[in-house]
């Protein structure tokens, strides 16, 4: 494998741009480590943070005969065909990273998938950060320039263990004609703090995701924040589920959404199961232009201490917002655009910098094509 992300010299500038808009850099600057994965090649692996490994997954499993404790136990390998699918290659592909017991990564690790010729790519990732350990990936999944379609399926389990933080950022840079089946779980520990951000501001034909974390250690908590817009011709099926499993256990659950013609269907589950557990689910959507956004949260308390709300709205810019801006010497144009910008701009509690420069830059992005 290189020793350089640099020399991935066979992507061209126009497609370097694309996984930059994706939270990646090709540099390494300000970066831990990284995992570049073209179709079904690893081409880079690297870690610069002492206590933390990044490993290809199949030389993880044999590396470690433990880990396959944690393989295919957060996600279930029969959970539906695209799971099975993965499950029966014989090959592995993918990443595991393993954050040790008090290791802190002081920048993010980045993560790649990239589809370029590939009908199919698959990938099976783990992430565990152990005892006290602080982990920060960003996921940069992005199709190439000239990629006319194909398919990506992704299974990623993520293991917070005992006072331990993980914070994971994805980002979305596909093209009108990929489709996309993330299949991810989390299961956190006492004390455990996982933040799940989530990025598609381009064009995709299809994205089908519904995360789920299960909180069965004691004051556990997760917070899932998205921000999409649906384009046309782009169906966004985007949930996320929260599942309370331990007293002072809480969830939060947070989406913006603008449809420019596409479909959005964002759904959101939390489950109180035992008592002494709150979670919140905050739902809201622009229509731009005609589509369609469908808000489906769910809530469902199982005990008598539990504390569980939602809330969620769909509608339009409002044209008195319009008028007072352009009062202040804005122009029509600007002013929708500041509006939508604001919108979107939702800064996510406990993010390190760095990530949430990401994520604005990624917003930044998109509103150019507004």
């Amino acid at each position: 494998m290189p020793a350089d992300v640099g020399e991935l010299k066979d992507l061209s500038e126009e497609d370097r741009t694309r996984l930059a808009l994706a939270g990646l850099n090709v540099e390494m600057e300000e970066r831990s480590g990284s995992f570049f994965q073209v179709d079904q090649e690893i081409r880079h692996v690297h870690s610069g943070t002492e206590g933390i490994e990044v490993l290809p997954i199949a030389e993880a499993l044999l590396k470690y005969d433990w880990l396959k404790d944690y393989s295919w136990k957060a996600v279930d390998k029969d959970k539906d065909r695209f799971t099975q699918f993965v499950a029966k290659q014989e090959t592995q592909q993918g990443f595991v990273i393993i954050a040790r017991k008090g290791a802190k990564a002081i920048y993010p690790l980045q993560a790649c998938l990239y589809l370029a010729d590939a009908k199919v790519q698959y990938v099976h990732n783990i992430v565990i950060a152990e005892e006290g350990a602080e982990l920060h990936l960003i996921s940069g999944c992005v199709s190439g320039a000239q990629t006319k379609s194909g398919a990506h399926i992704g299974v990623t389990e993520i293991y917070v263990g005992k006072n331990a933080r993980v914070t994971s950022t994805m980002i979305h840079n596909w093209s009108a004609s990929i489709s996309v089946y993330p299949r991810s779980a989390s299961i956190i520990e006492e004390g455990g703090v996982f933040l799940s951000n989530y990025v598609c501001m381009q064009p995709v034909r299809h994205i089908d995701m519904n995360p789920t974390a299960t909180l069965r250690g004691k004051d556990a908590v997760a917070r899932f924040s998205s921000v999409v817009v649906g384009l046309p011709g782009s169906t966004l099926d985007l949930g996320s589920r929260a599942l309370l499993q331990a007293p002072g256990s809480s969830a939060e659950l947070v989406s913006r959404m603008i449809t420019r013609g596409g479909t959005i269907i964002s759904r959101g589950e939390i489950r109180g199961e035992v008592p002494g557990t709150k979670g919140h689910i905050e739902c809201k959507g622009l229509i731009l232009k005609d589509g369609m956004i469908h808000a489906i949260p769910e809530i469902a308390g199982l005990v008598v201490d539990t504390e569980l709300s939602h809330e969620a709205a769909v509608g339009r810019i409002a044209r008195d917002e319009i008028e007072y801006l352009m009062s202040r010497g804005l122009d029509e144009e600007t002013a929708t655009a500041t509006i939508i910008r604001g919108f979107l701009d939702v800064k996510i509690r406990g993010l390190p910098e760095l990530l949430q420069r990401q994520i604005d830059a990624a917003i930044d992005s998109a509103e150019a094509g507004f």
